[in-house]
């Protein structure tokens, strides 16, 4: 059976009619669009479909995944060559039975964590923040202790000295967390050990908000999202989207939504469309539409600044050389890479923006996963998101095989 078209939204009564549908058409809703408008430019009011051979072959991966892991909803970008396509399957919410469409906004988890890293390098464009300077000048309540001590780029590569992955469930409040890092002791040299944290990149995007004089959502809501073109991603949902917001699904099948935390907004608040995550792919792939401190931004957090085994870590983005095989894909994205205390090695100098390399982040909330990968020798972004916690293996493989069929695809025959 053929995936089938929900309506637009303008079609209200068409819309209903293919809510009350849906729980029986799992995994097997899709639409697609093109938003084939240049990246500096507002999105395109027409979208025409992509190839059928393009459906065809995120279909192929897509919708086996879905019946695998019980995802009730998906949207999948893909950007190729500069055009944009988004495919979306399934429902937003498995109570209602409402459809994904291109206005449905997914929790992305970690991938916060690159728009933080983003606000930073663009405030270090601005002349406001060093990536060499110690946290302590731009949180000056850290002054005297170990973690003040650590420099902005070591937030931003997980290499501040072992810092943990969560922040404790004792710390409620800022200034618990500040006492917290006041008395953390590292576990190895930083720099010398790369251990993954929400800490490490919330204290991150804190000294970059500091450094601008504005408060965190402030800098990242007003100011960069505003300044990247991406008109529905937030950290605080408006009343205006709440309807668009996706119902999130446990391992065990239990309807949840994001509860905050401390250090949410700088880690892993966000939410947004694949529209919004695909311009943002564009814009790494070809930032030429972006003002020149932004497009600076961009190759910041795209540098290679550490070595952690296979792994290359750039600010926030993690890469490998290109054409990797699956394994290698699978084992820079594994749990001990997320969980472990690993070796590193800074890079002297830092390597410049690779184009043979796949470029990721992964994401998730209880609830949520969400998966970015860009290959830029191939011209290629990918966006995988999906309203239930799956394992990280599945969405690399998925990304894997998508990406493989893209450069087949293109191949001569």
């Amino acid at each position: 059976m053929p995936p089938v078209r929900p309506p637009g939204r303008g079609n209200a009564a068409a819309a209903r009619a293919c809510a009350c549908a849906a729980p029986a058409l799992l995994a097997m809703l899709a639409v697609v669009w093109a938003l084939a408008a240049p990246a500096s430019a507002a999105p395109a009011t027409a979208k025409p479909p992509a190839s059928t051979e393009m459906t065809a072959a995120v279909d192929r991966v897509i919708l086996p995944l879905m019946r695998e892991q019980r995802i009730p909803g998906m949207a999948v970008g893909v950007v190729d060559h500069g055009r944009s396509y988004v495919l979306n399957y399934g429902v937003a919410s498995a109570a209602t039975g409402a459809p994904v469409t291109d206005a449905t906004l997914f929790e992305v988890g970690s991938v916060t964590k690159c728009f933080t890293a983003t606000l930073a390098a663009w405030a270090v464009t601005r002349h406001r923040l060093s990536l060499d300077a110690p946290v302590q000048r731009y949180v000056p309540e850290l002054r005297g202790s170990a973690f003040g001590q650590v420099s902005v780029l070591e937030l931003g590569t997980h290499t501040p000295g072992g810092v943990p992955l969560q922040v404790p469930d004792s710390v409620r409040d800022r200034a618990q967390l500040l006492a917290y890092l006041r008395a953390w002791k590292p576990a190895c040299p930083p720099g010398s050990c790369r251990s993954y944290s929400n800490i490490a990149t919330g204290m991150l995007g804190i000294a970059a908000a500091r450094a601008l004089g504005l408060p965190f959502g402030q800098a990242m809501q007003r100011q960069l999202l505003a300044a990247l073109g991406l008109h529905h991603s937030w950290l605080r949902v408006p009343p205006g989207e709440r309807a668009d917001y996706a119902l999130g699904t446990t391992r065990d099948g239990k309807p949840i939504r994001m509860r905050r935390g401390e250090l949410a907004d700088e880690s892993y608040g966000l939410r947004s469309t694949a529209g919004d995550l695909l311009r943002y792919l564009r814009l790494n792939l070809d930032p030429r539409g972006l003002s020149p401190g932004l497009r600076e931004a961009v190759d910041i957090t795209r540098t290679s600044y550490v070595r952690a085994g296979a792994l290359t870590q750039d600010l926030v983005w993690e890469q490998v050389p290109y054409p990797a095989p699956l394994s290698t894909l699978l084992a820079v994205n594994s749990m001990p890479m997320i969980l472990d205390t690993l070796p590193a090695t800074r890079i002297e100098p830092p390597g410049p923006p690779a184009a043979d390399a796949w470029i990721n982040k992964t994401g998730a909330t209880n609830g949520f996963s969400a998966y970015l990968a860009l290959v830029p020798r191939q011209g290629v972004g990918l966006v995988l998101l999906a309203n239930r916690n799956i394992p990280i293996d599945a969405q690399v493989r998925a990304a894997h095989d998508i990406v493989q069929a893209l450069a087949a695809a293109r191949e001569p025959r």
